[in-house]
């Protein structure tokens, strides 16, 4: 893997809750001289994102039911038509997670269709699976796929736990190949990002992504 073969599948995050304007900036400005697939950056952030990234091939992203997923369905589409309607492109949004272990299934099918109903925005699902066993993982992604989301996702990178090798290839096993898997959180390396790659990740979230770059 190159450099840029790295950043070309590198959604750049800007979500930690405490980064300033200007840090934001910064990092907003790092993904668009460098040609990273996106950003993924908090919804109040948005109009600041359309503004740095105008003109460049930086996806704009943002999340939605964010980190918990403890969210209503209505407050998940609404967060979505209202990212969509403010340059976001790509919607990383999170499950119901404990609708997912109580084995709600509907619940957890119907509130990610919502969302990909919502708008024409790529969809990518995190499913926070450092706290779902291997049986809800699976049933986490055949949900996702039957949806019709773009992506299933590792997770938030708020949690207990971020992506392994064993669960991308999990994830990458219980999807077609019409679905992308993402992973994220816990990726600190270059030796991190090519492993999750050779396991089946199609795109990696990365808050360190000038650490890595520059292992490279």
């Amino acid at each position: 893997m190159t450099k840029q073969e790295f950043l070309s599948m590198n959604d750049h995050s800007l979500l930690k809750p405490h980064l300033t304007k200007e840090e934001i900036i910064e990092g907003l400005q790092y993904a668009k001289d460098n040609h990273c697939a996106s950003v993924c950056i908090n919804p109040c952030n948005l109009d600041m994102a359309r503004e740095v990234l105008e003109g460049s091939d930086v996806k704009i992203g943002t999340v939605i039911g964010f980190p918990s997923g403890a969210h209503t369905t209505f407050s998940k589409v609404a967060e979505a038509i209202d990212a969509y309607a403010r340059g976001a492109v790509e919607l990383d949004m999170v499950i119901d997670i404990g609708a997912l272990r109580n084995g709600e299934y509907d619940d957890v099918y119907n509130d990610i269709k919502a969302v990909v109903d919502a708008t024409p925005a790529v969809v990518k699902v995190i499913l926070e699976n450092c706290y779902l066993t291997k049986e809800q993982i699976v049933k986490g992604c055949q949900l996702c796929e039957k949806a019709g989301a773009d992506f299933v996702k590792t997770s938030t990178g708020f949690a207990d736990g971020g992506a392994t090798v064993e669960d991308i290839k999990l994830m990458r096993e219980s999807v077609s190949e019409k679905v992308h898997v993402k992973a994220a959180g816990g990726i600190h390396s270059k030796a991190d990002v090519e492993a999750l790659v050779a396991a089946g990740a199609d795109r990696v979230g990365v808050s360190r992504t000038q650490a890595i770059a520059a292992e490279f």
